[in-house]
C-alpha cells in the first residue's frame, strides 16, 4: 500500500509540473488565463487531492473514535456540549438586531430569519470565546496551584 501511494504521488505530482509549465502567458488576460484548460486541469488536481485527503482524515478520524470507547464517551461529550451551545446562541438571537429596511435601503435584501442566523453565528463565537478564555484561566490557576 505504501508504494502504491508513493507511486500515485510522483504521478500527481509529475501532473503538476506538466501543467504548471503549460500555464498561460503573464501578458494573457486574466478572463482568457481563467479560461485555460491547464489552469482547469491545475484545479482538478487540486480538488482531487483535497478530496482524497477529507476521506482519508475521515475515515481514520472515525476509525479511531469507534475503536476506543472512553474516547467515544468524550466525543459525545464534547458533541452534545457544542450543540447546547448552539441552542443557547439561537435562543439568545433576537433576530432584531439590525432593521431590515436599513439592510434594503444599503441594497441588501435580508429576512429576520437570516439576521436570526447571524446573531446565532455571532453569540456562538462569543459564548466559545468565553469558554476558551475560562479554560485557559483554569488551567493556569491549576498550575500555579500544584
Amino acid at each position: 500500500m505504501h508504494k502504491i501511494v508513493k507511486i500515485l504521488l510522483i504521478v500527481v505530482g509529475l501532473i503538476g509540473a506538466v501543467l504548471w509549465f503549460m500555464l498561460p502567458e503573464r501578458d494573457m488576460p486574466a478572463g482568457e488565463a481563467a479560461q485555460s484548460g491547464a489552469m482547469n486541469a491545475m484545479f482538478w488536481v487540486t480538488y482531487l487531492l483535497l478530496g482524497i485527503a477529507v476521506v482519508f482524515s475521515l475515515v481514520f478520524a472515525l476509525k479511531n473514535l469507534f475503536s476506543n470507547a472512553a474516547n467515544l464517551k468524550k466525543t459525545l461529550f464534547v458533541v452534545v456540549g457544542f450543540l447546547l451551545v448552539v441552542a443557547i446562541a439561537y435562543v439568545l438571537s433576537s433576530g432584531t438586531d439590525v432593521s431590515i429596511e436599513e439592510m434594503a435601503d444599503k441594497g441588501l435584501s435580508t429576512t429576520e430569519g437570516t439576521i436570526k442566523n447571524i446573531g446565532t453565528g455571532l453569540n456562538m463565537f462569543f459564548i466559545l470565546t468565553i469558554v476558551a478564555v475560562g479554560a485557559m484561566l483554569w488551567g493556569g490557576v491549576k498550575k500555579m496551584g500544584q
